[in-house]
């Protein structure tokens, strides 16, 4: 049986001779794993569209449960991720987090578009790659399910919060979050417009706001604990990407 689908190439594995196994990120079946035989000869056609952070149309062969890579042709390649390292290490840090929250056999389409869109805005967009990030992480842990309530205070109502609970992803006013037990952040309304931005706007107006240096800074430290809280995993993709900048 064959499938035709277009996919994001999210993780690479050596299999064995000159054979590799692709992670593929799609619309309409979510994660598939496929095998892609005698890629890494000099005349291979595949090469170019297999490669990681690919994104491509490919032709599958399924047999026993497993897929073949038969045909691939390159919608995108992000070129200029490639010639970054930092960039790069970001992208990927993007395609661990989408293969997190896709699963198998079940559409994942929003979470193909925004690890796209994110993709791109590093590669073409005069954003800088904090901004991407942190926008990327707050989308995608509400699209795995975990939006959090930025409302007001959610013990009192109060529309002057003061403090984000990153166990619970609520807002508290400095009287009810006096005696917070869990980790929090300080949060200002500059920060708190952006949060209340990135979750609410038209996908294509992901990137249409701006933020003075600081503000991003806390903005981002807030996306990147809040996602790593609620996943409760650790991501070295993201430890290598930290260790680029330091």
């Amino acid at each position: 049986m064959y499938l035709k689908t277009k996919a994001l190439v999210i993780h690479v594995t050596e299999y064995y001779n000159e054979n590799v196994l692709l992670l593929l990120l799609t619309p309409d079946h979510g994660r598939i794993s496929a095998k892609v035989k005698g890629i890494r000869r000099k005349n291979s056609t595949l090469s170019a569209s297999c490669q990681l952070l690919a994104y491509s149309e490919f032709t599958l062969f399924e047999y026993r449960d497993m897929y073949t890579v038969n045909e691939a042709s390159t919608i995108e390649l992000f070129m200029p991720l490639r010639n970054d390292l930092l960039k790069l290490s970001l992208g990927t840090y993007f395609a661990q987090i989408g293969g997190t929250v896709a699963l198998e056999d079940t559409p994942s389409s929003e979470i193909l578009s925004l690890t796209l869109n994110c993709l791109y805005a590093l590669s073409h967009l005069n954003v800088p790659d904090t901004q991407v990030k942190a926008v990327f992480e707050l989308r995608m842990v509400s699209i795995a399910g975990y939006t959090p309530n930025l409302e007001c205070c959610v013990l009192c109502g109060s529309e002057t919060p003061l403090y984000f609970d990153f166990a619970g992803g609520v807002l508290l006013c400095e009287q009810c979050g006096g005696y917070l037990q869990t980790p929090y952040q300080d949060i200002d309304p500059s920060i708190l417009e952006a949060l209340r931005y990135i979750l609410n706007c038209d996908p294509k107006k992901l990137f249409s706001f701006r933020v003075g240096d600081a503000t991003l800074e806390n903005l981002a430290a807030l996306t990147e604990t809040y996602l790593l809280t609620q996943f409760e995993l650790c991501f070295p993709t993201l430890d290598f990407y930290k260790s680029l900048l330091n």
